[in-house]
């Protein structure tokens, strides 16, 4: 008799329980709304195989935007870097997974798109920093405070199986 190729949802569990899996804060800035590249950009994450477990289009306000960025309040660039993430809608979302975090980065690209080789989000999509269309948490750490400044516990769906999972992880 095979092996199944279900996950069981104790082991998913497990591997939460464990700090296998890692949460990023991905958001969709207002140029990736505006240029219309949320279906593309999102079409990345989810055929690399990433599990999506909150999900909005939302405005930020200054107050948010501020706890955010907060790590770069005392950068010449905080005034501006305020005015562009508050300027317009964006969609954010918190992917969950092992190594997530350092699987998005790869896929993002460089904060500066000039330096983001070809492949990458940025470097096929952006030009300039200042609009560079994604954020996404840098570190685990990151993720697990920036994910509650934009979502409440219960926003959050994790406890749910995709089709597609055995087919993705062992």
């Amino acid at each position: 008799m095979q092996d199944s190729p279900c996950v069981p949802l104790g082991r998913i569990i497990l591997r939460l329980w464990k700090g296998f899996m890692e949460r990023s804060l991905v958001i969709l800035k207002p140029d990736a709304v505006q240029r219309g590249l949320v279906g593309t950009i999102l079409g990345r994450l989810e055929t690399r195989g990433l599990k999506i477990v909150g999900m909005k289009l939302m405005l930020v306000d200054e107050a948010r935007a501020r706890r955010h960025y907060d790590e770069h309040k005392d950068r010449p660039f905080f005034p501006g870097l305020i005015s562009y993430i508050t300027s317009g809608p964006v969609v954010v979302l918190v992917v969950a997974g092992e190594n997530v975090v350092k699987m998005i980065r790869d896929m993002v690209g460089k904060t500066k798109p000039f330096e983001s080789p070809p492949g990458t989000i940025r470097g096929d999509f952006a030009i300039e920093t200042g609009r560079n269309l994604i954020h996404a948490s840098d570190s685990p750490e990151s993720g697990e405070r920036e994910v509650p400044i934009f979502f409440e516990t219960g926003e959050l769906i994790s406890e749910y199986e995709r089709s597609v999972d055995r087919w993705i992880f062992e």
